[in-house]
């Protein structure tokens, strides 16, 4: 028998939006497609500044008459700011309801349970879930968050703000076309004027990576360099893996971050044009 694991994301949080406008008022502020989102089915998406740069990410799933969307909590508070700012006149409320549900992860096995969902990114991702605090995902055993986070860096997902920039990152360097956080049909939203000028002008120098470490797990925020230039930078890091950003030119490169050296490897998601 398959044994699931599970672990709760306390780097994450929950709002609620509820009224007539939510989806349409959604539609034109994130990147991917609200229409898709059903109550089994949850979208990975981003919202972004004028200029397209990265500012969150979410997961958003139905729940009865509104939405559950799991933010990072230290882009929250910004991201609720944001919205309340820019419903104007629309038929949408905005709560924090944090403190009313646990944000998990899972992987190793099939879940059929109210409130888990396939995580929208790759099938191995596995599932995530908004649970009203006291529940726990079915027939599964707790782990540690790093044991998730390992699985999590493995695969080459970014987790929000601590492995892209605020106000820097843009979407296509860090997965987000190849794991379905960006929707080219469903028309205007703010940033995407630039997300779709990297697409097709292929303007992408640099992409995010899983990255091997041979020594000491760099610090986030590490410099990697090649013959003492600069190529990229460490992120999130678990034991002797990380996941870091790196200038495409060089991949083949021996890489090094403080006195470790750095291996990067292409998941084969990712999509690198020739």
């Amino acid at each position: 028998m398959t044994t699931i694991s599970y672990t709760s994301l306390p780097n994450r949080g929950v709002l609620w939006i509820e009224g007539e406008d939510r989806l349409t008022f959604l539609q034109g502020l994130i990147s991917n497609d609200v229409n898709k989102i059903t109550d089994k089915e949850a979208i990975y998406a981003a919202f972004l500044t004028p200029q397209g740069k990265f500012l969150c990410d979410l997961f958003i799933i139905q729940a009865q008459d509104g939405l559950l969307v799991d933010v990072e909590k230290d882009a929250l508070s910004t991201f609720k700011k944001k919205l309340t700012m820019f419903k104007l006149r629309s038929k949408v409320s905005v709560k924090d309801v944090s403190e009313d549900y646990t944000v998990m992860a899972a992987f190793g096995g099939e879940i059929d349970q109210e409130g888990v969902f396939k995580d929208p990114r790759l099938e191995t991702a596995g599932y995530r879930a908004i649970l009203a605090n006291g529940k726990n995902i079915d027939d599964a055993s707790e782990v540690s968050f790093d044991e998730y986070d390992l699985h999590r860096i493995k695969l080459g997902l970014p987790d929000g703000g601590r492995d892209m920039k605020v106000d820097k990152s843009i979407l296509l360097e860090n997965g987000f076309d190849e794991l379905n956080g960006v929707d080219w049909d469903k028309g205007c939203y703010m940033g995407q004027e630039l997300t779709a000028r990297t697409k097709y002008r292929a303007l992408i120098k640099k992409r995010l990576f899983p990255v091997a470490i041979d020594g000491v797990l760099p610090a986030p925020g590490t410099e990697i360099l090649s013959d003492d230039k600069v190529v990229g930078e460490i992120h999130s890091g678990v034991g002797q893996h990380a996941l870091a950003t790196l200038k495409l030119h060089a991949l083949e490169d021996e890489l090094k971050a403080g006195t470790a050296q750095v291996t990067p490897h292409r998941p084969t998601w990712m999509v690198i044009p020739e």
